[in-house]
């Protein structure tokens, strides 16, 4: 519990947007058809009157039968939509090839050796609806859950959307953790039928991801099949009566196929996230409030029209992912990229070379990749063409504002919005974000969105400005979990025990005078400084402001007398040297940003840290080195290579 958590980065800058991007976007336009003036005043009206809001974006999705209400919210269990009925397969795909769009652009897909497909809304339909057709032969319908581990390649989102339209359940596990990952999250949510690859590549190495699912499956019991794709042309022992080749058994497929009817509270999938415990928790979303959420927040935060080529640079094995890549863009009918390589590989200028070539408008992507791009420099995005770009996003952990300033100056061109979301696995949608209208404060992720009511909570639950915290939410929204998959006593424990009817999100955050939240990090990522509790993303950003470094961590280390000392471990920019004068010079650099209580105590140089393959950094494994103690499970870091280069450092 984070006790009077200090606020000590100050951030006053201001970047407001342009004239023309305030009156051209959509939610300006959305604005005007119900005269209201300013953010301030949307703000207000939807915060009075949620129903009518979520009731109005709800409308622009397609209904088999109108829902009876918009909302029954008995904490902690909400309903939405009560008894519509509704598929989001059909709104993400039937709907727009009823109404003439077969033939747009739904995903342009660039493998990591350059090749590309381009695949119409039409042809999406199709591929879905064979392999819908080919899963309802195995015996798959409504209820039934389908495990997918896969990486980025368009028979992933194939995938998810076949088991939606009709009615199973998906759960994705990311290709990126080891196959024990998997079992343990197909045997929680009891699938029946498995979907993986023969291979695939990750920075030139082969991946054999059947091989690795093959020994697992001996102890998944529920397994019935596994449904293997020729990806890599890797030559594959298949278990007769067991596996079965995808390109086989959706060959001689219907075209078409009748889509499940589903309730709006029926669920659409599971998605595993970190438990405090170890084990895993199954987080639930349902079909329609979930649609209806990032629907909504796709189409106001950024802004998509009709011509946009949007990418989100995440992986879809992550909810980011699930919302962003899959469901709400083909939701809003606009063109996206999958791209199946990783940032930096085979050089630092892919993803730009991927802007460039594709004229890529919106981009979204996590703070990590953009503090990657720091280390090597400007020289890579300045020599390709991001003039298309006309919005910029940041995903998955709180963003320092030095960062945030490269971002804006180095790929929006000084130009460009940056849309800062938070948000989780959990609530689905973003819920504290800007919109394009938004003045944007480096580092902030600005205000709640419409009909969120979020705020900053001490210990006693007295609300907090200026000061670290709890952050709560105190309203339900549309695409919120529904439950915790086979335990909804720790839904309720995990998320709801804390604060009488409001949702804990586990991190800390602080709220300023002008009511903009700055994410401070998780609650168990807090240091306990001398009677002072100071959030490790404030230190690191104060370290990340200075020129040299590129990218930081820091966590406590035990100290007799002052409970904990911080240490800090930094990656420097290409061309900056190591040097004991450095380190000095950033402990100064910290105590002048933010303050004595903040300064490292020990500072030291690593090439690189431990991250997890969707780039968080394992702070875990940091802390556990520090302290001298077992590293761990580290079956999921992208760089295990990385934990030598602790000992070094120590």
């Amino acid at each position: 519990m984070p006790k009077d958590l200090e606020a000590l980065l100050k951030e006053e800058r201001i970047f407001k947007p342009t004239k023309d991007i305030v009156e051209k976007s959509n939610i300006t336009q959305w604005m005007n058809k119900y005269k209201i003036k300013n953010y301030d005043e949307l703000l207000k009206k939807a915060n009075d009157n949620p129903d009518w809001f979520w009731d109005d974006l709800a409308k622009e999705l397609e209904w088999f039968e109108p829902y009876k209400n918009v909302l029954k919210w008995d904490p902690p269990h909400a309903e939405w939509f009560l008894e519509g009925k509704f598929n989001i397969a059909h709104n993400a795909l039937d709907r727009h090839i009823k109404n003439g769009k077969g033939d747009k652009i739904a995903y342009i897909w660039e493998g990591e050796d350059g090749k590309t497909r381009k695949i119409t809304y039409h042809q999406l339909w199709c591929d879905v609806n064979k392999f819908a057709n080919a899963l309802r032969e195995l015996g798959i319908g409504k209820g039934d859950t389908v495990s997918i581990y896969l990486p980025m390649i368009p028979e992933l989102p194939v995938a998810m959307l076949a088991c939606a339209k009709i009615g199973a359940v998906h759960s994705v596990v990311f290709s990126g953790f080891w196959a024990k990952a998997f079992q343990e999250r197909v045997n929680d949510s009891k699938s029946k039928v498995a979907i993986t690859t023969d291979g695939f590549t990750r920075r030139g190495k082969l991946i054999p991801l059947k091989e690795n699912v093959d020994d697992i499956l001996q102890n998944t019991p529920t397994i019935k099949n596994l449904i293997v794709i020729n990806n890599a042309g890797i030559d594959v022992k298949m278990h007769e009566g067991r596996d079965l080749w995808w390109h086989e058994i959706t060959e001689n497929m219907s075209e078409e196929c009748e889509t499940e009817v589903m309730d709006s509270e029926d669920p659409l999938f599971i998605l595993y996230t970190s438990g405090t415990t170890g084990k895993p928790k199954g987080v639930v979303h349902v079909h329609g409030g979930y649609a209806v959420g990032i629907y909504t927040t796709l189409k106001f935060v950024f802004d998509l029209n009709e011509d946009d080529i949007w990418w989100c640079a995440a992986d879809i094995g992550w909810i980011t992912g699930h919302s962003y890549i899959v469901y709400a863009p083909l939701l809003l009918g606009v063109t996206s990229i999958i791209f199946e390589g990783t940032p930096d590989y085979p050089d630092p200028g892919r993803l730009w070379k991927i802007v460039e070539g594709y004229k890529v408008n919106v981009f979204y992507t996590a703070p990590t990749t953009i503090r990657m791009f720091m280390k090597y420099g400007p020289k890579w995005p300045q020599k390709y063409d991001l003039s298309s770009i006309r919005l910029l996003g940041s995903v998955g952990e709180p963003i320092n504002p030095e960062a945030w300033v490269w971002y804006y100056k180095y790929i929006g061109r000084e130009k460009c919005p940056i849309m800062d979301t938070w948000w989780q696995t959990e609530t689905g949608m973003h819920l504290i974000t800007p919109l394009p209208i938004s003045p944007l404060k480096p580092g902030s992720a600005v205000m709640p969105f419409p009909t969120v009511q979020a705020d900053i909570l001490d210990d006693m639950g007295r609300s907090l400005t200026e000061k670290g915290g709890h952050l709560v939410i105190k309203t339900p929204w549309p695409s919120m979990l529904r439950t915790i998959y086979r335990n909804p006593q720790r839904y309720i424990k995990t998320y709801w025990s804390a604060f009488k009817n409001m949702y804990l999100s586990g991190d800390v955050a602080r709220k300023d005078s002008d009511g903009y939240f700055w994410i401070q990090g998780r609650e168990d990522d807090v240091l306990s400084v001398a009677g002072h509790r100071i959030g490790t993303a404030e230190v690191e950003s104060a370290l990340v402001s200075y020129e040299c470094v590129a990218e930081a961590a820091v966590v406590g280390k035990p100290d007799e007398i002052k409970g904990e000392e911080i240490a800090a471990f930094v990656i420097l920019k290409d061309n900056f040297k190591p040097t004991q004068e450095l380190k000095d010079t950033l402990k100064y650099h910290v105590r002048v940003e933010i303050g004595p209580v903040a300064t490292p105590k020990y500072i030291s140089f690593v090439d690189d840290l431990p991250k997890t393959r969707s780039g968080k950094i394992m702070r875990r494994v940091i802390k556990a080195k520090v302290k001298g103690e077992d590293v761990g499970d580290t079956s999921t870091l992208a760089n295990p290579e990385a934990v030598d280069g602790l000992d070094r450092a120590l």
